[in-house]
């Protein structure tokens, strides 16, 4: 298994690399030439920057099916892939990318892969280890939430200032996850003290849901 991630990690290096020549060439030539023309335009193609989108959404997806990454941390990483994908798409708006929102996206995407490392290093780091400090329930609960909260803003029910404040206690209360784990067991108590949070945490989606039904049906 260590050996995949070796390769997929090759493989991503050699795609970041790549974009570390984009910027170079671009200021090389300029741009592309429109044929039959002569002239010089600027291109809002990003090919390099896409296929490391690409690379690391299969990272995302092999650390979680590996259990290397948890599903609430597959959450929050993909949720980063869309805030870069949806940046990528504003600086499209006007058919052209500059060379700094080009060094925008691939900071982005280097902070991302990096955070994708440090965790499937960590994991590996656990290999073998005892499986005492195993969430599996948990974690899927977190990722349900997540989702119900995410399905929440799209319908309208939940706004984002509210999506905001329960993604806020998500963290937090993976961040308890994290500490509980963090001597390689987790007591029947901690288990209990999470499933509580998760508990409380799902109840505050159902009634900003219900009320958000509300509002929708008095016309507000």
């Amino acid at each position: 298994m260590t050996s995949k991630f070796l390769t997929t990690s090759l493989l991503a290096s050699a795609l970041f690399a790549a974009l570390g020549m984009a910027p170079v060439m671009a200021q090389h030539d300029g741009g592309t030439r429109a044929p039959g023309t002569g002239q010089v335009q600027q291109g809002m193609h990003t090919p390099a920057i896409n296929q490391a989108q690409e690379a690391i959404s299969a990272r995302i997806q092999r650390g979680q099916a590996s259990g290397q990454i948890t599903p609430s941390e597959a959450q929050a990483l993909n949720r980063r892939e869309r805030d870069i994908a949806a940046r990528e798409s504003r600086f499209k708006a006007d058919s052209h990318v500059s060379v700094q929102e080009r060094q925008q996206l691939r900071a982005d995407l280097d902070g991302l892969n990096a955070e994708v490392d440090r965790m499937l290093s960590n994991r590996d780091r656990m290999h073998g280890a005892s499986q005492a400090d195993s969430t599996p329930g948990i974690d899927q609960r977190e990722m349900q939430i997540g989702q119900r909260i995410d399905e929440g803003v799209r319908s309208g029910r939940i706004n984002k200032r509210e999506a905001g404040k329960l993604h806020q206690r998500e963290r937090e209360i993976a961040r308890h996850e994290a500490r509980a784990k963090a001597n390689g067991v987790v007591t029947p108590q901690e288990r209990e003290q999470l499933r509580n949070e998760l508990a409380a945490l799902n109840a505050e989606v159902d009634r900003m849901m219900h009320n958000g039904n509300l509002d929708r049906h008095d016309g507000r």
